[in-house]
């Protein structure tokens, strides 16, 4: 007879599990010793959201589920956003919560709330654990049903009798699932469609940016020779370096690239998730849409694809391929619109002015990130001039939300990225607003000894929504605020901090800070009048030629 919760561990090592994020409560006090002789690390966090942020980009870097685990009641309830945040943004990722005695209790209903129903909306599955004999099966579920395409968040509450009763299940072990190919004849009619086209244009959204897929779609995109572009969760999915690289949907409409594709007669769109913003508006005069997924198209007043390729993505990309490569005699059509789209988005990179633009601070931190260098972005007003402007040659190295667009989640991914890549340089970039509500894992990167550089774009407002304020010609009021001395706060963790006074003392210090060991915060104040002069004046009268 073995215990529930050893159970439990068991299973998770026999899938692979790596990290526990968490914090524990009495509830999960036979999971903590179970975990004391096992093979997993367990990654105490300040907060669960936090917690449930690490897991989920776990899940988003490595194609396995990350694993969180809280008690009941508040603790499970702080993992809510996380939950959603995997669930829009496809990430496979395991919740363990713990419950009250289910058999007997003693307490009646102190602290209890019903997890798995709030649960279950935010999530693929959402289940109690009511017997240790069913552990091993519903763990083997959990991550099946978290990994299989569309990836998401699975919980499973496990309560604290049923995790110290005994059983004698056997542990279920993982195999692999192949996805089905595509029929041939959905293929054919693809490729038709292309043939036919005067200016294919080929679009990557979120769920082309899977792990597995990079090489996959560097294939397909060097074979046919057609243009691209990406949504923000897109990116980096294949080189941006490539001389076919279009640029970012990072707005739905009126942006640089939105010349390329207003010009084109048919969109090749592989891996397009309508939870993200959407990088193009569809109508009945736009071009023809092609749907390229592991899963059909969710048809949108927005999107609504003309013909359908599901299946195994790369397996479908490598029969397309061969079926058109040397035959897309106008595949490169609209490659003439490139060289203006890059250079616009290039303006004002390099200008002097100080406080930073958003632009010179892309600029730089391109100059200062390893190709291979992983950022993390918070959510605020840079997220979009990263999105348009940050160039990337290696796949997921720049990891934006697009679908929840929380807030508090770059400092925690960059954790888990540098927990998972220790080889690599790991920047997280944070608004001032977003790095406060989730800066107590300061403290948790530091105990971890993790090598990550934080960097702080102060503005003492919500900006994003600030800005929309100005342009909806509201009053400004309501969305600024004050902050701590950053530097002395870093420091106060036992992290290294700095404020740059300068342009000039930018990259120099981000690269100090990169090349160091352990925690750096860095501190930028940031000019966002160019989000009114790009955003709202600049681009709508492109529109207007």
């Amino acid at each position: 007879m073995t215990k529930g919760s050893d159970l439990l561990v068991r299973a998770l090592e026999s899938e692979g599990v790596e990290y526990i994020f968490a914090i524990p409560g009495e509830e999960n006090l036979d999971v903590l010793e179970s975990l004391r002789s096992s093979s997993i690390k367990l990654v105490i966090t300040r907060h669960e959201q936090a917690a449930g942020f690490m897991a989920a980009t776990y899940g988003r870097l490595t194609g396995r589920a990350g694993v969180c685990l809280t008690t009941l009641g508040p603790g499970a309830l702080n993992l809510t956003t996380s939950a959603a945040y995997a669930d829009l943004g496809a990430m496979p990722m395991v919740m363990i919560t713990g419950q009250k005695a289910i058999h007997t209790s003693r307490q009646a209903k102190f602290q209890i709330v019903d997890i798995v129903a709030t649960m279950r909306p935010l999530t693929k599955m959402a289940t109690q654990i009511v017997s240790a004999q069913s552990i091993p099966t519903l763990v083997r579920d959990a991550f099946r049903v978290a990994q299989q395409e569309r990836p998401g968040p699975v919980h499973l509450e496990l309560p604290e009798d049923v995790a110290s009763d005994r059983a004698t299940a056997q542990i279920i072990p993982p195999h692999p699932v192949e996805l089905a190919v595509a029929p041939a004849v959905a293929i054919e009619r693809a490729a038709a469609m292309i043939t036919a086209a005067q200016r294919p244009l080929v679009m990557l959204g979120a769920a082309a940016s899977r792990p597995q897929l990079a090489e996959p779609l560097s294939q397909f995109v060097r074979r046919l020779g057609i243009p691209f572009f990406n949504t923000q969760m897109g990116k980096g999915a294949v080189n941006a370096g490539s001389n076919l690289y279009m640029g970012t949907a990072a707005l739905s409409e009126r942006d640089w690239i939105h010349e390329a594709v207003d010009e084109a007669d048919l969109i090749i769109s592989i891996g397009h998730d309508t939870v993200e913003k959407p990088p193009f508006i569809m109508n009945e005069n736009g071009p023809r849409v092609v749907h390229i997924g592991a899963t059909p198209a969710t048809v949108e007043q927005v999107y609504f694809p003309e013909a359908e390729i599901v299946g195994d993505v790369g397996a479908s990309l490598a029969a397309l391929a061969g079926r058109l490569e040397g035959k897309l005699p106008n595949a490169g059509a609209l490659l003439g619109l490139r060289e203006k789209i890059l250079t616009k988005l290039a303006e004002r990179s390099t200008e002097d002015r100080f406080p930073l633009t958003p632009q010179r601070i892309v600029h730089d931190v391109r100059e200062a990130v390893p190709p291979d260098g992983i950022v993390t972005l918070d959510n605020g007003m840079y997220k979009i001039w990263f999105a348009r402007n940050y160039r990337t040659s290696v796949a997921n190295t720049l990891l934006l939300d697009n679908a929840l667009a929380t807030m508090g989640a770059g400092l925690p991914s960059a954790i888990a990225a540098a927990l998972i890549h220790p080889e690599r340089k790991v920047l997280a970039v944070c608004g001032d607003g977003g790095f406060m509500m989730n800066s107590q894992e300061m403290e948790t990167a530091v105990r971890l000894g993790v090598n990550i550089t934080v960097l702080i774009l102060e503005d003492h407002a919500y900006g994003m929504i600030r800005w929309k304020q100005q342009a909806d010609h509201f009053a400004d009021f309501g969305l600024k605020f004050g902050n701590p001395d950053f530097v002395a706060y870093a420091k106060a963790y036992g992290a290294k901090g700095s404020r740059v006074g300068s342009v000039a003392e930018f990259l120099p210090t981000l690269k100090a800070a990169l090349d160091g060991k352990g925690v750096h915060l860095v501190v930028v104040p940031v000019d966002y009048s160019e989000n009114m002069r790009v955003l709202v004046e600049e681009l709508p009268k492109r529109s207007d030629r």
